[in-house]
């Protein structure tokens, strides 16, 4: 019993953070805190020097993520740098007020700017402003400028030692681990599907599903990223290939279970579907390294045999138990992968990767638009901060800081400044009844501490309001610490969030406002020319003329579609009271993933050479046909304004597949018809005509 718990826990945890990601960043937060002010203790510093050492050792594992270990050093070696130009500058500005609050809000204009450069440049950002706030927090003086600047080169020291000896990444465990994820997510997938049929379907349970394969297409990225770190290439592009496959037929069987919930299930029918789906959720849930092949148990076989139902004798439920035998072949035809070293399906030549486009250090765009915004924003918030506290404005500022960062349009601040807010109001609770119970003692008051930076650095990444929670209540925490913990003081940190997540809103609306629908029309374009590059490439490798991966291509039509996810969140998010414009969004939404759900499908499907001849010369009219249909509609996206002057012509009813008897290729053929379709279901958003299929061209 007791193992069982332990195993649905791990379980349970290796689903929520696939690989301990988020696992190691927290532990190496908190590792590098407690370094560092041991480190510290013997020159003798005043607490309030180790802790700029602490937030400089959290801070670096928080904001540094360069994907290579020789990037993440020079990171370090910048922030270095910039630390203590940011130290110098606080405890000058405090020293001549009001210099410090002008410096504040043109920090925030470079801390915007420079996310343009990456992951390198949101880092130095960060670390810019948070080692500015800190020591006006502290109320650092001239004098302690060099004590603050050690402190914070040993906080940096200290995050370096953790980062690349005491808990360095191993590439092939957190392989394992993401595996292990994966599977999970998988089952909770087919869980998922298991709800969805005992309930007769219903919103609760689509929303379920939703989730369940947003979490397991998140952990296929992942194997996609790692596995070149721990295997050959040409393996690697088999497991993205075999992961892709079990992702299809997990969304397959969820579409499938869809269908058949919409009409009436006999009793007898839906307790023997859930029974399979049971039987085969224990199958593979658990960890692959303790359980034999799928194709390996009496059960597998029955589940072929189940699946392999002819149409015409087909009887109520099939279509589900059809899609469970082909998620258990998908499934298996991975484990094998992943379990040998086993040779590929076909090879790939080495293919040239285009150069990334540098980044222009001065351009007029949004990312400089927001930039300017948060520095209105933040002279809005220096005003309203000192009317609520001349001694604790600053709160306002950082609310501008944190709202601006990591987000692209009004919209997109409004819901994050909303979480934020909530987070601090609840986190004012906890923090007072920590503070209370610990008020005295150092000891218990510095191990709560360790615990909110942990909460903090876990749920970053996937809450800001528990983020926010974290933080709110590990400033209770430090108050108390200090000795200037009050209440009142909680509740000033309260309003000067509220007033700097409304300064930052208002910036965005009023100075030059970046509307929610002008990015999304961006990245949707964006998507498009995606869309296109993989479209060609296909019909190249497709018809033999050229030897391309189009699974990496694959890989950033869906990060392209990613993007489009989070930006419109403002349009989907249950706070936006206009069902109209949230039904909007999940349209586009839901017709973008479908797009590149075919994209995918092409992808894992595809091989060279695989139609030659006269359907050949088909495929090459039938993709020109869509590939003209995706310019129609991009142009129709970054001309919004404008009438499209040429309408979207349909398929003309011929299937390109006719006459194909290999099943692989008709697949894929049907995958791209699939589309088409979902091409001109995106035109008519975008108010973009189609032929009618009569007068399409037959050519």
């Amino acid at each position: 019993m007791i193992a069982d718990l332990r195993n649905a826990a791990l379980d349970r945890l290796a689903a929520a953070d696939p690989g301990f990601i988020r696992l190691r960043l927290a532990g190496s937060a908190v590792l590098g805190i407690v370094i560092a002010i041991l480190a510290l203790q013997p020159l003798g510093y005043p607490l309030t020097i180790s802790l700029v050492a602490a937030i400089a050792a959290m801070m670096s594992a928080f904001s540094v993520n360069d994907p290579t270990t020789g990037g993440q050093a020079v990171t370090l070696g910048l922030a270095a740098l910039v630390g203590a130009s940011s130290i110098t500058l606080a405890s000058l500005g405090a020293a001549y007020p009001p210099l410090d609050s002008i410096i504040f809000v043109l920090l925030i204009f470079i801390a915007v700017y420079v996310q343009r450069f990456g992951p390198r440049g949101t880092a130095l950002g960060s670390m810019m402003f948070f080692l500015f706030f800190f020591p006006m927090f502290l109320q650092a003086h001239l004098k302690q400028v060099p004590q603050l600047i050690i402190a914070m080169l040993i906080g940096l020291a200290a995050n370096a030692l953790v980062r690349f000896v005491l808990l360095r990444r191993n590439a092939e465990s957190e392989f394992i681990r993401i595996r292990r994820a994966f599977r999970a997510r998988v089952a909770a997938a087919v869980r998922a599907t298991e709800s969805s049929i005992a309930n007769a379907g219903g919103d609760r349970a689509d929303r379920q599903i939703r989730t369940a394969l947003a979490r397991l297409h998140e952990s296929v990225l992942l194997i996609e990223d790692n596995a070149p770190d721990v295997v050959d290439e040409r393996k690697a592009d088999q497991l993205r290939r075999r992961a892709i496959e079990v992702e299809l037929a997990v969304q397959w069987l969820t579409i499938t279970v869809q269908r058949t919930c919409s009409e009436s299930l006999h009793t007898g029918v839906a307790e023997d579907l859930l029974g399979r789906l049971a039987k085969f959720r224990s199958l593979m849930e658990r960890d692959p390294r303790e359980l034999p092949l799928i194709s390996e148990t009496g059960e597998y076989s029955r589940m072929l045999v189940e699946g392999s139902r002819i149409d015409r004798n087909a009887k109520p439920g099939d279509g589900v138990r059809r899609a469970i035998a082909e998620l258990a072949v998908a499934d298996d035809r991975a484990q094998r992968v992943a379990a040998k070293d086993g040779g590929v399906d076909f090879s790939l030549d080495d293919t040239e990767t285009d150069e990334p486009e540098p980044t222009k250090v001065f351009a007029y765009d949004n990312q400089t638009r927001s930039a300017i915004q948060a520095v209105v924003g933040g002279g809005l918030a220096v005003l309203a901060g000192q009317l609520i506290s001349h001694q604790r404005w600053y709160w306002a500022v950082l609310t501008v800081f944190v709202v601006f960062i990591g987000t692209s349009s009004a919209g997109a601040r409004f819901v994050k400044g909303v979480r934020r807010t909530a987070g601090t109001l609840i986190g004012i609770v906890g923090g007072v009844v920590l503070a209370l119970l610990v008020s005295g003692d150092t000891v218990a008051i510095l191990a709560l501490l360790m615990v909110c930076v942990f909460g903090m650095v876990y749920m970053s990444r996937v809450s800001q309001f528990l983020m926010a929670f974290f933080v709110t209540s590990m400033l209770a925490l430090l108050y108390s610490l200090l000795g200037t913990f009050t209440i009142q003081v909680l509740w000033i940190r309260v309003a000067e969030t509220a007033a700097g997540a409304a300064s930052g809103l208002l910036a965005a609306l009023v100075i030059v406002p970046v509307r929610t629908r002008s990015v999304m029309l961006d990245d949707i374009a964006l998507v498009l020319d995606e869309l296109h590059e993989f479209l060609e490439s296909a019909e190249r490798l497709l018809s033999g003329r050229d030897n391309v991966n189009i699974i990496e291509m694959s890989r950033d039509l869906d990060r392209a579609v990613e993007q489009v996810r989070k930006t419109i969140e403002p349009l989907t998010h249950p706070i936006n009271l206009r069902s109209a414009r949230r039904d909007y969004g999940w349209h586009v939404l839901t017709t973008l993933e479908g797009i590149a759900f075919r994209a995918r499908h092409v992808a894992a499907r595809a091989q060279p050479g695989q139609l030659d001849g006269p359907v050949a010369e088909r495929l090459d009219r039938f993709t020109g046909r869509i590939l003209a249909n995706v310019d129609i509609i991009g142009d129709a996206v970054r001309h919004p304004n404008t009438t499209p002057p040429k309408k979207l012509v349909r398929d003309d009813g011929t299937p390109v597949a006719d006459r194909i008897d290999d099943a692989e290729t008709r697949a894929v053929l049907s995958s791209l018809s699939h589309l088409d379709e979902g091409l001109i279901a995106l035109g008519r958003v975008f108010t973009v005509e189609a032929t009618e299929p009569a007068a399409a061209d037959r050519s």
